[in-house]
């Protein structure tokens, strides 16, 4: 029902509680009934039309809301997307701030995303930030054992030092970490003692940008979607 443009997730499961779906004529109460591409379903006597279920990476610019729209007139991530693949009413996998820019999914499967946000499940993410200032090892450890940010401790991360500008007092990081927490690098390196200049997410759950320029998106290849649904 959330593929097929009906409500959310949440809100389809009320819907079919409520006894306003029928499958192949029967209503249906119970949540997560299955139903396979053969079968008939409808709600408030209306036949769903299952839709094609697609797949995209985007190179994120900053200065673009995570959002399908923005009731300020705020550009979003959806203004870059053509409006022929708008048809299928694709949606951002997650959010990526503002001032973010890099690796970001979109897609129409409710399923996936899901499972890939709000699961138990620990997807890692990789980011390259810009620190002001040239990290020490102190401070490397702490981010790899974790931190306090918002009250809470953050969990283990991977971390390396992929450059070191002397000249102007800077230093180029690769983070790992598996949570997604309002933002978490920043907040994690300015607890550290660095705030971050420029920040980029370079992998979500394996997938990369693979040479995309920024503001470009392209659909995923059938093997990157295979190892989204396996993690």
């Amino acid at each position: 029902m959330a593929q097929s443009g009906v409500a959310s997730r949440r809100k389809s499961e009320e819907i079919i509680a409520s006894g306003r779906v029928k499958v192949n004529g029967i209503v249906v109460t119970e949540l997560g009934t299955k139903v396979g591409p053969k079968d008939v379903v409808v709600v408030d006597d209306k036949v769903l039309d299952k839709e094609n279920l697609v797949y995209y990476v985007l190179n994120k610019p900053t200065g673009y809301l995570t959002a399908v729209s923005d009731k300020l007139g705020r550009r979003t991530v959806m203004d870059l997307i053509s409006l022929e693949d708008k048809k299928e009413r694709i949606f951002p996998v997650g959010r990526l701030d503002y001032d973010t820019s890099g690796v970001l999914l979109l897609t129409n499967d409710g399923t996936l995303s899901y499972k890939l946000t709000k699961s138990a499940k620990e997807i890692e993410k990789t980011y390259h930030a810009r620190l002001d200032g040239i990290i020490d090892q102190n401070a490397v450890n702490k981010l790899i054992k974790g931190v306090m940010i918002d009250g809470k401790m953050t969990k283990r991360a991977k971390i390396a030092i992929l450059d070191i500008d002397k000249k102007n007092n800077s230093c180029l990081i690769s983070l790992t970490i598996t949570e997604g927490r309002n933002r978490q690098v920043r907040k994690m390196c300015e607890t550290v003692g660095y705030s971050v200049k420029k920040l980029k997410r370079v992998s979500f759950g394996g997938i990369t940008l693979d040479n995309l320029k920024v503001g470009e998106y392209r659909p995923l290849k059938p093997h990157e979607i295979k190892v989204l649904y396996s993690l």
